[in-house]
């Protein structure tokens, strides 16, 4: 195993570098149902040029931002359960994520942005409902989707 690598075994290695930062499953569905309903977007982009930080949906004309997180890499409250080895690394590794998620949701509100997250276990049509009306909102449409248990 390479020096750099805080995996600990080659089985943690091998499974952690088929993790995908894009193009997961929820994201992939998401995309579909958003896409539907006429929903354009841009995919993997930073809504602010400057800023390292880049949002898996992006509504440039609207200032609105959607993430898909998954309830491991993210510390979902719901489903996330902390590892047993190597534990420190881990839990300092999603205090990290969930600080940065934090930290990106203040820059882009600060800037006028709306951020809406996805968890990957939420019924992705729901989610597309809030996002689309969110984008409708914004467009001033006074159409908006029913939904059941909008958050």
């Amino acid at each position: 195993m390479p020096p750099e690598s805080t995996a600990s075994s080659l089985e943690v290695r091998a499974s952690m570098r088929g993790n995908r930062s894009k193009n997961t499953r929820p994201e992939l569905l998401l995309r579909s149902l958003l896409h539907r309903r006429g929903m354009r977007y841009r995919v993997d982009t930073r809504p602010i040029a400057d800023v390292r930080r880049r949002a898996d949906l992006v509504f440039p004309g609207d200032r609105i931002a959607v993430f898909v997180d998954g309830c491991f890499w993210h510390g979902c409250p719901d489903h996330y359960r902390p590892s047993t080895k190597n534990a420190d690394f881990w839990r300092e590794k999603i205090n990290g994520n969930r600080a940065r998620d934090t930290e990106t949701n203040d820059t882009l509100a600060a800037a006028g942005w709306t951020v809406i997250r996805v968890w990957e276990h939420d019924d992705l049509n729901q989610a597309a409902t809030r996002i689309e009306n969110a984008v409708r909102r914004k467009r001033g449409s006074a159409h908006l989707v029913a939904t059941i248990g909008d958050h």
